[in-house]
């Protein structure tokens, strides 16, 4: 039993800390810009491509590095040529301009690379068991991803809370007019923020790409979770994504370990359940099988009990 707590922990704070890094650059992008990028998802399917084409020329720490300022320019190309131009036409037309975005990315992806997912393995550097316990290793890449997690959240939270640029960040995110009229070029600051969310994202791919899988998919697999984790933690809030993004993943990869059933539950606590009573299939069906629908459930929770999130500050 502690074996499985002990790895299903650490499993998810390895997936926790990836979700992060995906809603962390979405809750920067709608924070100053009141933009929801539907389009976020598909910069962390391009990093994880970049990363792979690169990979097979420079190596993979070139990539790690290459990769991510890459999708970066690319965001920061859609925000100065696209998005600043829709803006004036109102949030609907963000919407559905990133939501086309993502469409196209994912098309283009498709064009290029194919439809078969790839082999993006593991760096040999970092290809063993960093520790074993009882019969259960813990891979070196996983624990390398939870470092650069970590790194990236003190980064941002150093960024933000103790440099000039990112006292002009947050106060063109309240004080737009007011920024701009000490000097700042406040489209400059949004197009590098949204460049920034981008390459967070691109990032995240580069590093989860070899243990999640490279494929066209990968973007939709993440990219609705990653709306939920935005929400949960409260629209724009950066502390809000980090404690939403390791609720859900360790309570999913939790989920994901436990093979009991609602029967099994109801035994534990003396209640008898017969194969002829009401929703009987119902009790048959095991925590991991509903797994992938935890984090929904729990959106729907926070949003009876608290609607603007857990560390929301208004209605948006």
């Amino acid at each position: 039993m502690f074996e499985l707590v002990f790895f299903s922990l650490l499993n998810g704070l390895v997936f926790g800390m990836l979700l992060f890094m995906l809603s962390s650059g979405l809750t920067l992008i709608f924070g100053m810009m009141g933009v929801l990028n539907f389009a976020h998802a598909a910069f962390y399917m391009l990093g994880a491509y970049f990363a792979y084409t690169l990979t097979g020329y420079l190596g993979f720490w070139p990539a790690l590095v290459i990769a991510p300022l890459l999708v970066g320019v690319v965001g920061a190309l859609v925000e100065r040529h696209g998005l600043r131009r829709v803006h004036r036409f109102g949030h609907v037309a963000e919407l559905i301009f990133t939501f086309g975005l993502a469409v196209l990315i994912e098309e283009i992806v498709q064009a290029v690379w194919g439809r078969a997912a790839k082999s993006y393995e593991v760096p040999e550097l970092l290809d063993f068991p960093l520790f074993r316990l009882f019969s259960t290793s813990f891979p070196a890449f996983k624990a390398f991803m939870l470092l650069v997690s970590v790194g990236i959240f003190v980064l941002l939270f150093l960024v933000l809370t103790r440099t000039r640029a990112g006292l002009i960040i947050q106060a063109s995110l309240t004080h737009p007019s007011m920024v701009g009229m000490l000097g700042h070029n406040v489209p400059r600051v949004f197009m590098a923020v949204f460049g920034l969310g981008s390459a967070l994202a691109g990032l995240a791919g580069v590093i989860a790409g070899p243990v999640l899988g490279t494929f066209p998919g990968m973007a939709q697999v993440l990219g609705s979770i990653v709306f939920v984790v935005v929400v949960i933690g409260g629209l724009g809030s950066l502390t809000g994504a980090f404690v939403a993004s390791l609720l859900i993943g360790i309570l999913q990869t939790f989920a994901v370990a436990l093979n009991y059933t609602l029967t099994d539950l109801a035994t534990a606590l003396g209640i008898g359940l017969s194969a002829q009573s009401a929703f009987a299939d119902l009790w048959t069906v095991t925590i991991a099988q509903i797994a992938p629908i935890m984090p929904y459930l729990l959106l729907i929770l926070v949003l009876i009990v608290r609607p603007m999130g857990l560390f929301g500050t208004r209605e948006t």
